[in-house]
């Protein structure tokens, strides 16, 4: 693993909006809440994605020069006591909320889409581990998806909760592969604290070009 002084970041936030407010929840996000992320200093990737399986439906990703940025000032304009009324507004009305501020710890310091583009992202989640489990987690991991074809990119992040340390495994994929019955054997007894693995695709509100005027 990289030394702490060389790991890179991670915000990750999951969010599902109740029926009545799907079509203002895109707009929020898409038009406000993601920009103001992604154009922040300190943020040097940045991917909405939706759920094929799993709950809940939506995640924003973000990768960062570290995760001190968000206790820094410019994300400290955005943020908190400084949200903008409308962030207040669809952040109260949400379900499925989870945020994470995160540390990578596996490799240490690869960005998103660092072997090329990627057609799923499936999210291995690990809520209150014990100390040192980091290395079970990422063996089990490299053990699963290590070595397959389909796998482009295999990335591990600790995040510091209120209620203790959650651990997101991140495996970037070329095309669809699900792991054989029986993988999660290879995390021995860190297997107790998994509560959710979902898979990912790129959310898309408008691809450029997509439709000329004229067609």
């Amino acid at each position: 693993m990289t030394s702490t002084s060389a790991q890179t970041g991670l915000l990750l936030a999951t969010m599902e909006p109740p029926a009545g407010l799907e079509d203002e929840f895109q707009q929020w996000y898409d038009t406000e809440h993601f920009p103001e992320r992604r154009d922040t200093i300190g943020f040097l990737t940045a991917v909405r994605m939706v759920c094929l399986e799993g709950w809940p439906r939506y995640i924003a990703l973000y990768d960062l020069e570290n995760v001190e940025v968000l206790d820094g000032p410019e994300y400290a304009k955005i943020a908190g006591q400084n949200y903008t009324l409308w962030t207040e507004r669809v952040v109260s009305k949400v379900w499925g909320q989870y945020r994470a501020g995160a540390r990578q710890i596996y490799p240490g310091n690869a960005l998103l889409g660092r072997n090329g583009s990627f057609s799923r992202l499936a999210l291995w989640r690990f809520r209150q581990v014990p100390e040192d489990t980091g290395p079970q987690i990422i063996d089990g991991l490299r053990a699963i998806y290590e070595g397959q074809p389909e796998t482009a990119q295999i990335r591990v992040f600790e995040a510091q909760q209120p209620d203790g340390t959650d651990l997101i495994g991140m495996i970037e994929l070329h095309a669809p592969w699900t792991p054989p019955a029986g993988a999660v054997a290879a995390f021995g007894a860190a297997k107790r604290h998994l509560d959710l693995v979902n898979v990912y695709t790129r959310y898309e509100r408008r691809l450029a070009g997509a439709y000329p005027k004229g067609t």
